[in-house]
């Protein structure tokens, strides 16, 4: 028993850790739900059993995503990447499908205990992430056109945000609600590119032979330059967000300090793209991410209550 522990402990550590993404994910989740609860005029800490559904179920979502993401790059890690978990044996193809499976039924079981209706939004959740893990059964297609493969992929964020936001406005009984949620919805969808990006931006050393980074595609230059425009277009969809809660200036506050950041990171990167570099894209990301839900969700809420 001991011995499998250990080798979860591991799994979690090198491909899904746990504490970094559980609080991205509760940033994620509780803004959501914060958000959607401000458009309805409705100033007040969520309940408890709502903010923990919508984070125990996106994690959910996203340890699938990671799950789905390990049987469909089997054959390339077992080719370019035999140091990762499943290749050299850690854990199995079965193992990570059993898992997938138990998070499947902790899914359903939340959505039943707090309102039936939400299985509605689980199984187009669901239905989507199924296609993804299939590559759309066009696989060979994607692969050759990378941004499509990127936007395509990245539609799966505001789907899980649809979900956390639908913790409190379905609950609520307030359909009016979800046509306030589309600007939040856009920055959950360009959030995910911005880490998507962010994460495969690399020093020409640090490069691995079958690995696509968008530093390879692009060139460091490219890839950087439509990273930063990533976040532009976040920031303005952000600011949007805010203004329909009447919270544009702290935010834009925030976009600003954020965004200089990013900016100063990119430059030292393009003038000096030594050995390690590329990690600090994937750190800011995760910041400006982190940030960008709590100024936009969480801060609203408590500065408001």
């Amino acid at each position: 028993m001991l011995r499998h522990i250990q080798r979860w402990w591991i799994y979690q550590r090198e491909r899904f850790p746990l504490f970094a993404h559980g609080a991205l994910v509760a940033a994620f989740s509780f803004s959501a739900v914060a958000y959607s609860s401000l458009l309805r005029g409705v100033v007040e800490l969520p309940a408890l059993s709502t903010w923990l559904v919508a984070f125990v179920t996106a994690l959910a979502f996203f340890m699938q995503l990671r799950i789905a993401d390990e049987f469909k790059d089997y054959e390339e890690d077992c080719c370019y990447r035999p140091y990762r978990p499943v290749p050299r044996g850690l854990v199995t193809l079965r193992e990570l499908g059993i898992a997938g499976i138990l998070l499947a039924i902790l899914q359903l079981t939340l959505a039943i205990w707090l309102y039936p209706p939400l299985l509605i939004f689980l199984g187009v959740t669901w239905s989507y992430l199924a296609l993804m893990s299939r590559e759309f059964f066009v696989s060979t297609w994607l692969k050759a056109r990378p941004v499509t493969y990127m936007w395509s992929h990245m539609l799966i964020m505001p789907l899980i945000d649809l979900y956390a936001s639908a913790c409190d406005w379905l609950v609520a009984g307030d359909g009016h609600a979800v046509r306030g949620l589309v600007w939040f919805l856009a920055v959950s969808f360009f959030n995910g590119m911005v880490i998507e990006i962010g994460r495969k931006i690399r020093a020409p050393e640090d490069e691995e032979a079958g690995v696509e980074t968008y530093s390879v595609l692009w060139g460091c230059r490219k890839a950087v330059r439509v990273w930063l425009a990533v976040l532009l277009v976040t920031a303005i969809c952000a600011a949007i967000a805010a203004w329909q809660i009447d919270f544009f200036k702290p935010v834009a506050v925030v976009l600003v300090v954020l965004f200089s950041l990013a900016v100063v990171v990119a430059r030292q990167f393009l003038a000096h793209p030594l050995t390690g570099a590329g990690k600090r894209f994937e750190l800011i990301a995760g910041v400006w991410t982190l940030g960008m839900y709590l100024s936009l969700g969480a801060g609203p809420l408590l500065w408001s209550v």
